[in-house]
């Protein structure tokens, strides 16, 4: 690790273990995320609202099929990895992180990509670096 030019790598190294794409609802798309989506799957608006998306309201989320994320497949991941949502890209280094210790102790026990490694304060340190260099760190 290199203490003035930190990497991603120094904190997180996806595992692509699928444990941020379980559960019962998955994040929500907003405009950008959907249109992203639609051109990564290179099909229409109504075919991917279709066979991909629960629409309640307002609120636009991926499907779920057996308690994962419906683009989830176990042998390779994520199948729509260069179209997914920000909010996936940005998980697990959520800025709720670098203010609540408990955040990022549950985050880590529950991502293997995490440097299990590092304290608390070092983590923090990098992660605050990354952000200061980039703004948006997209895993």
């Amino acid at each position: 690790m290199n203490e003035s030019n930190p990497c991603l790598a120094d904190i997180f190294v996806c595992s692509r273990c699928g444990y941020c794409c379980q559960g019962e609802t998955t994040v929500s798309l907003d405009q950008d995320d959907q249109e992203r989506m639609i051109a990564e799957l290179g099909l229409s608006r109504k075919e991917v609202q279709d066979k991909f998306w629960r629409i309640t309201g307002n609120v636009v989320q991926m499907k779920i099929v057996d308690h994962h994320c419906i683009f989830y497949r176990e042998d390779s991941g994520c199948t729509v990895h260069e179209g997914r949502p920000w909010r996936c890209g940005q998980w697990p280094l959520h800025p709720s992180i670098l203010t609540d210790e408990n955040n990022f102790l549950t985050i880590r026990e529950s991502c293997p990509g995490i440097n299990q490694n590092l304290s608390y304060e070092e983590f923090c340190k990098i992660l605050s670096q990354l952000l200061d260099q980039e703004q948006v760190i997209l895993c």
